[in-house]
């Protein structure tokens, strides 16, 4: 070979191996999301029904995007190292510079393009080319506005291989930092240790129409860029994160205090810092946060919904307290393998990383008003869809967040869907800037009863006999005092009457049973005698054995402001009769739903002619509990409707 050839050759070569190395290193360096419909995610890593029947799809993108399109690639092909990637690109010596980048990659063209005044640029061929490549199961790209333009205007030949093929078209849409390139596309020029964002819409059928195509593609180029945007920090995450990460070793001492008096699990406890010994399971991963008990309980029919729903999917469940991850445990067992339990990482930005890299989740989905800013913002950065169930917003909340600066509210705006608990809420949380806000009723109506064993509910009927018994159930500090008020006025007229009282937080257990003449309690496996008028049961998750066993009951966390009252379908469904104190904000449509069922008392006087009505009159006692529970039963359930929009947002069906 003469010198000034092999010159020239070696000149192109090391220009090529410049661009491949500046390209690999710019795409790789940067965070990458893909945000893919399934049906498109199975077809473009070769797995899924739809691609074992037909396998082969065309993948379409903007001319604008082609330098971008090694990273898809390089996220999709070890999924299915058998899997291939041809693309059109044209004849001449662009095409061919393009071609020699990405051959190192795997990725190999097929030349040719439409004619254009009557010269042949080997279309047909290219065509035949890339139906044969489809039809033997290969992913074929092709860039409808290319190679000439104009610029995202497609030509009809994409869908003449479609429909001669018999394969779907993939609409793709794609952005990263970058450069614009002065060329007739505006090409994006990636830069290193960027961000960059794919987005996959549903794949469309072989008739596709242009205009449909068109369409397509400008909603995911569209698409893409949104969750560009949204991947920004903004200074007031940048401010929380800063702060998370201050206040890290209070946190730590804090979970030590917690540890000290049982209300973090020791063996579980590095947990808290976003470690796990538990692995990611394969396929779709679902999260879903239930802070303690009443979240934990109504969130049950929702999971047995979704796991119905798609036998495919893993659902991973996270809690604040033990006491409602008990209740997760106990559930999972109706689902072995299904559903994994983990206790939430505090919102430290290092501790929601690790928690947020090993488990990878598919979306995130929160309940009532747990709202963490900067788990919520690190979800947006990695395109994980968030949604909040059950949605509420107490008076009291809702009045300060109106307070707040716009800024510290725009994380509402990020929130994907809402679906609140009522009217009133969803009005509130529109207000806020939510853009997708349902409302299909409280998910607590829908509940099922608090469980009971069996064994242990014989035990406690013996134990009770045909006592006279009142429950005072989901007690707070100082509910006590007024309790122990009201059982002293009724000393003299039902001297055998036993008050069981319940605390939310059983560790209060000692404390409150050293006020009441050292009663005994049922975590140290001590049962009242004939003498006892008190019995404190701070055990966990035993309230369905009380509700069975006790005819009448007082609903704590409501006669001290601010209060807010717990969920009373929970008793109602034993047809329980009920009082409560003013202070039910929190459940303040439900407490409407029952009306009457539940009678408002305001002081221990009025709690002792309560308690003495039901024991002295039986009958009233029974009509009002099974007035309550005739509520219960007929309240409307959401569970459908929420699966629904679960497995929509899980789709990127709601944008």
């Amino acid at each position: 070979m003469p010198l000034p050839a092999a010159l020239s050759r070696f000149a192109r070569e090391a220009a090529l191996q410049t661009v491949r190395t500046y390209l690999a290193t710019a795409l790789r360096s940067s965070d990458w999301r893909i945000i893919a419909h399934p049906k498109s995610r199975n077809i473009l890593t070769g797995h899924g029904p739809q691609w074992a029947e037909t396998p082969g799809a065309i993948v379409a993108f903007w001319h604008q995007t082609l330098p971008l399109m090694p990273r898809l690639w390089w996220w999709a092909q070890p999924q299915n190292p058998t899997l291939t990637l041809r693309f059109i690109v044209s004849r001449n010596a662009d095409g061919r510079l393009i071609n020699d980048i990405v051959a190192p990659w795997n990725i190999h063209g097929i030349a040719g393009s439409t004619a254009k005044r009557g010269k042949d640029k080997g279309g047909a061929r290219a065509l035949r080319e890339a139906i044969a490549a489809l039809r033997h199961g290969h992913l074929v790209g092709i860039t409808p506005d290319g190679p000439r333009g104009p610029a995202r205007q497609a030509a009809p030949g994409i869908l003449t291989l479609a429909r001669l093929a018999n394969r779907p078209i993939i609409p793709l849409g794609s952005t990263c930092t970058s450069l614009t390139l002065p060329s007739w596309d505006r090409m994006a020029f990636p830069l290193p240790l960027g961000q960059g964002r794919f987005v996959c819409l549903p794949p469309l059928p072989p008739n596709t129409d242009l205009p449909t195509l068109e369409a397509a593609l400008n909603d995911a180029q569209t698409r893409a860029i949104h969750a560009y945007e949204r991947a920004r920090s903004r200074p007031i995450e940048r401010l929380w994160a800063a702060t998370g990460e201050f206040i890290a070793p209070a946190l730590i001492l804090m979970l030590r205090r917690r540890l000290a008096i049982g209300r973090e699990d020791g063996i579980r406890r590095r947990e808290r810092l976003g470690l796990t010994r538990l692995k990611r399971p394969r396929g779709p991963l679902l999260w879903l946060h239930a802070a303690s008990v009443g979240e934990s309980v109504s969130l049950r029919p929702l999971l047995d919904a979704l796991l119905q729903a798609d036998p495919a999917r893993t659902l991973l469940v996270t809690t604040a307290t033990v006491t409602g991850a008990n209740i997760i445990v106990g559930h999972a067992t109706k689902h072995p393998g299904r559903i994994l339990h983990q206790y939430i990482p505090f919102d430290v930005p290092r501790w929601t990383t690790r928690f947020l890299n090993h488990w990878q989740p598919d979306i995130a989905l929160f309940t009532e008003s747990e709202l963490w800013p900067g788990l919520l913002a690190a979800c947006r950065k990695r395109a994980i869809p968030t949604g909040l169930i059950n949605a509420r917003l107490s008076d009291r909340s809702w009045k300060r967040w109106q307070r707040l600066p716009a800024p510290l509210r725009h994380f509402f705006k990020d929130l994907d869907l809402v679906a609140a608990r009522s009217p009133e809420d969803a009005a509130r949380f529109t207000a806020l800037g939510t853009p997708t806000v349902v409302c299909h009723g409280d998910l607590k109506a829908a509940a099922p009863p608090l469980p009971a064993d069996p064994n242990a509910l014989a035990a406690l009927r013996a134990i009770l006999g045909n006592r006279p018994v009142f429950l005072a159930a989901s007690t707070h500090p100082g509910e006590e005092d007024i309790l122990q008020d009201a059982a002293n006025r009724l000393l003299a007229s039902h001297p055998t009457l036993l008050t069981i009282i319940v605390p939310r937080h059983p560790p209060r257990g000692a404390e409150i049973a050293a006020r009441l003449a050292n009663a005994p309690r049922r975590s140290q496996n001590a049962t009242p005698t004939a003498q006892d008028r008190f019995w404190i049961a701070d055990t966990l998750g035993e309230l369905g054995l009380f509700y069975r066993t006790c005819p009448i009951a007082f609903i704590g966390n409501s006669l001290i402001a601010p209060g807010g009252g717990h969920n009373p379908y929970e008793p109602a469904q034993f047809g329980v009769a009920l009082c409560s104190g003013p202070h039910t904000n929190n459940f303040r449509d439900i407490f409407a739903r029952l009306n009457t069922a539940v009678s408002t008392v305001h002081t221990a006087p009025q709690l002792a002619d309560w308690i003495a009505t039901m024991l002295n009159t039986p009958a009233i006692a029974r009509q009002h509990g099974h007035t309550a529970q005739t509520i219960a039963q007929h309240a409307e359930g959401c569970i459908e409707a929420l699966s629904h929009h679960v497995t929509r947002l899980l789709a990127r069906e709601i944008p």
